[in-house]
């Protein structure tokens, strides 16, 4: 059984690559070097400067926050919502649905103030279940949820930085004409 499984599998990986499957791989930055300016203790912050640090040995994270101007780039974090928000009640008016939200607003610039990203928002949401009688387990649930959405948000600002080909502004303003 295992060798057919394995037949298989090995059948049908050139399909994968006709396809146009490939693995995302390491993101390309045509910046050198990044500050990240946001706000103290911003958990997003503080995440995507993590994963910016680890993603490629060619990319500096500069954290010194006196000089930010010595960066090729800044991102501004400007703003992270978190909200918790009842969708759903039954007649007695006890909470039976939740929605969590994150809500992560950010812009990216040259240290001479020419936007290449401007302010941009990137929303996540999930929809929690609640029961009062599990109320740790559901706060702990809870707690998993903000954080898987808190990952997928900085691997999205990531693939946005990496979508960026020109520090050049005019370069920006003919391709989107």
């Amino acid at each position: 059984m295992q060798k057919r499984t394995l037949l298989a599998a090995m059948a049908l990986s050139p399909l994968l690559g006709a396809c146009g499957f490939r693995l995302r791989g390491v993101p390309n930055f045509v910046f050198s070097s990044i500050y990240i300016q946001a706000g103290r203790g911003a958990p997003v912050g503080r995440d995507l400067m993590r994963n910016l640090e680890s993603s490629s040995d060619k990319l500096t994270v500069l954290k010194d926050p006196a000089s930010p101007d010595q960066a090729d780039v800044i991102c501004q974090i400007i703003s992270e919502l978190q909200e918790r928000v009842i969708v759903g009640s039954n007649v007695a008016g006890q909470v039976r649905e939740v929605q969590l939200r994150l809500i992560v607003t950010f812009s990216l610039r040259t240290p001479g103030g020419d936007e290449l990203i401007p302010p941009t928002q990137i929303r996540q949401q999930r929809d929690v279940t609640y029961n009062e009688t599990n109320a740790s387990s559901k706060a702990a649930e809870e707690v998993m949820l903000t954080n898987d959405m808190r990952k997928d948000i900085v691997q999205q600002l990531i693939r946005r930085l990496s979508a960026v080909k020109s520090l050049n502004p005019s370069d920006l303003i003919a391709r989107d004409a």
